[in-house]
């Protein structure tokens, strides 16, 4: 497919919208007002908006290589506190999914050159489950990696001094971890949502 054709498709839809709804780019180009964060893989197959049946301008989206969130990482954190201080969002979502590309590169051996560094970030996580998750098959490992990657960045989100403070102000924020099939299109919670400090261990609890 070539870019002229991606342009064309871009007009089309665009027409399209008009047509049905002549005052939808006007108002959306006036502001976003979404109620969630998504931190998410940046893999074509799982688009945010698509897969939770929400349009744009419902959910601020964060996307990278195996839904990874580090303190380190002034992307995620800027979009995180973009989020939380100034769109006012009540949910952040993390959200990774079977299949992941770079959980199963994280897996393996193999040297792959800058990625290598970011990676070692679910290595890690595999490290803290090494007993568990070495008694699985294969595939069964990849899966659950996947899920414990997930509720690691989980972690992380509410570790961070953005959530932590929001939660000081008495703001309404919850932070929740799910899981996306390729296979059938499902989202899948898995049950590790947290919404205050209360609930992280104390080490990591500010003030």
């Amino acid at each position: 497919m070539s870019i002229r054709t991606l342009l064309e498709n871009n007009r089309r839809w665009a027409r399209g919208i008009t047509e049905d709804e002549p005052g939808y780019f006007p108002s959306l180009a006036k502001q976003q007002a979404p109620d969630y964060l998504w931190i998410g893989c940046s893999d074509s197959r799982v688009p945010a908006n698509t897969i939770v049946g929400l349009e744009p301008g419902e959910v601020f989206v964060h996307r990278n290589v195996a839904n990874v969130v580090v303190h380190s990482d002034m992307n995620c954190m800027s979009v995180l506190q973009f989020a939380v201080e100034s769109l006012g969002v009540e949910h952040v979502i993390v959200c990774g999914h079977y299949g992941c590309g770079g959980v199963n590169a994280a897996m393996g051996h193999e040297q792959l050159g800058l990625i290598d560094n970011w990676l070692r970030h679910i290595k890690d996580v595999y490290g803290r489950h090494e007993s568990e998750l070495e008694a699985l098959g294969r595939q069964q490992r990849a899966d659950r990696l996947c899920e414990f990657n997930v509720a690691a960045q989980v972690r992380n989100v509410c570790h961070t001094t953005i959530v932590q403070d929001a939660w000081k102000r008495g703001q309404a924020l919850a932070v929740h971890g799910w899981i996306y099939g390729l296979a059938d299109g499902l989202l899948k919670d898995l049950d590790v949502s947290v919404n205050g400090a209360e609930a992280l261990d104390r080490i990591y609890r500010m003030g």
